[in-house]
């Protein structure tokens, strides 16, 4: 298996159910295909260097997980089907990047209690 971590960027104009419905509907489809999520982080709405589809915001939402290759592939189809993703991007994990994706997340963690 190996690291994944995937940025989407979903439609600002979605309420904030329809963003939750979205993250719980990739989830599933990870949990489905046998990934183990490691890290859900919903950014929130952020503005955006360059206007996609005429928006120029959008809610961004990093998953960071474990799965096989084909997995890849497979959300990947999803997220190009599904009309609230505006743009992904995934990439495979080393392992300098997931030392820093820990550090990240412990400083998330942290800073958050």
């Amino acid at each position: 298996m190996n690291n994944y971590e995937t940025v989407m960027i979903l439609n600002p104009v979605l309420s904030e159910e329809q963003v939750k419905e979205s993250i719980e509907k990739f989830k599933a489809l990870l949990s489905s295909n046998k990934a183990e999520l490691q890290s859900e982080e919903l950014w929130g709405l952020k503005k955006m260097k360059y206007p996609i589809q005429n928006k120029k915001t959008g809610f961004y939402l990093l998953f960071e997980y474990n799965a096989p290759t084909n997995v890849v592939a497979d959300l990947e189809v999803e997220l190009t089907r599904d009309e609230r993703i505006m743009r992904f991007l995934t990439v495979k994990l080393d392992k300098h990047a997931l030392e820093y994706a820990e550090k990240r997340r412990n400083k998330i963690q942290t800073t958050s209690k």
